[in-house]
């Protein structure tokens, strides 16, 4: 909790060049947190140089009854990305989240960059989205490899809005 604020200006700062952002990134995190959705051991932060550089939050999500995580968002401040920080965050919580017993993640973001990850399409696991997205950007990862398909849409926790 000490960390929060720092978070808060960290998350704000990374988005205000993105490309695809709505700027309340942060304020998604801020009522994310008091959520049932949220996940404290999934909060994840980067730190180098003795600060926090990066964060990463993923919280709880359903697809028919089967619990799985959905991957939002993940902010590294802009003079330390393209170092691996992302990649080692999204890493780092897929060990954690399968440990936890999760067996699905699911982002939506960009097509280029969370297959480095191992995501593919969701529509691969028959996980549908309840709104327009194009397939290459509503992707999902299952941990240990099971190819079952879940065949239902995703619902969000309501911060999300959606």
């Amino acid at each position: 909790m000490a960390d929060y604020d720092k978070v808060y200006k960290i998350i704000k700062k990374s988005f205000e060049s993105a490309e695809h952002s709505d700027g309340n990134e942060q304020d998604l995190v801020v009522e994310l947190r008091k959520s049932k959705s949220f996940i404290p051991e999934l909060s994840l932060v980067a730190i180098e140089d003795g600060r926090i550089v990066g964060h990463i939050l993923f919280t709880k999500a359903l697809v028919n009854d089967v619990e799985v995580l959905a991957l939002a968002p993940l902010s590294v401040l802009p003079e330390y990305q393209n170092q691996g920080i992302g990649l080692s965050l999204i890493e780092h919580g897929h060990m954690i989240a399968h440990k936890l017993g999760y067996e699905y993640s699911v982002v939506l973001g960009h097509s280029n960059y969370y297959p480095k990850a191992g995501y593919v399409p969701a529509s691969k696991y028959g996980i549908k989205a309840s709104f327009e997205v194009d397939d290459g950007n509503f992707m999902a990862i299952c941990f240990d490899g099971n190819r079952d398909k879940l065949n239902g849409f995703i619902k969000y926790d309501e911060a999300f809005g959606i």
